[in-house]
């Protein structure tokens, strides 16, 4: 579990991961060396897990969000492999989930136009057997953040 420093690190790192350590160790009460031994183990221990910058789809004419729900008849581990394979040779494919549910695999694909979409569905079908396929394109996006909420990774105390 993570103490109030850690937590402190983590939401200025999620936020913005290029501040300097100097200035993260300044704002939780640490000095850099240590700031920087306690980033260094949240990164070994796989908390954060990478460092990435965030782009704007909309000015790399990727604007448009579709979310893909996908059944399946087949449920064997050659589909599977096959299915994850081929997902992740497809770059518009940014996020994917197995589903609890009516819903087997939810997707989200980004790409510049609906064209754009029909061409990725395409491919997609061409690479893998899939049972029913249903598309809804986002009108709007209310909140996206890549922050996750920290509240849940306190230390409980005694």
């Amino acid at each position: 579990m993570l103490d109030d420093v850690d937590i402190k690190i983590l939401t200025f790192l999620q936020r913005d991961c290029t501040v300097s350590v100097a200035e993260i160790g300044k704002e939780v009460g640490l000095s850099t060396t240590p700031c920087w031994r306690r980033i260094q183990k949240l990164e070994e221990t796989g908390i954060i897990q990478r460092r990435v910058a965030i782009l704007d789809p909309g000015q790399i004419n990727a604007g448009v969000t579709v979310f893909v729900s996908i059944r399946t008849d087949e449920h064997s581990l050659a589909w599977l492999e096959k299915f994850h394979a081929a997902v992740a040779s497809l770059p518009e494919v940014v996020e994917i989930y197995r589903m609890s549910g009516d819903v087997d695999y939810l997707m989200r694909v980004v790409v510049p136009d609906i064209a754009a979409y029909d061409t990725f569905y395409k491919k997609m079908i061409a690479r893998v057997d899939i049972a029913k396929v249903s598309s809804a394109f986002a009108m709007e996006q209310i909140k996206n953040t890549t922050a996750l909420p920290l509240e849940f990774a306190r230390t409980k105390q005694g």
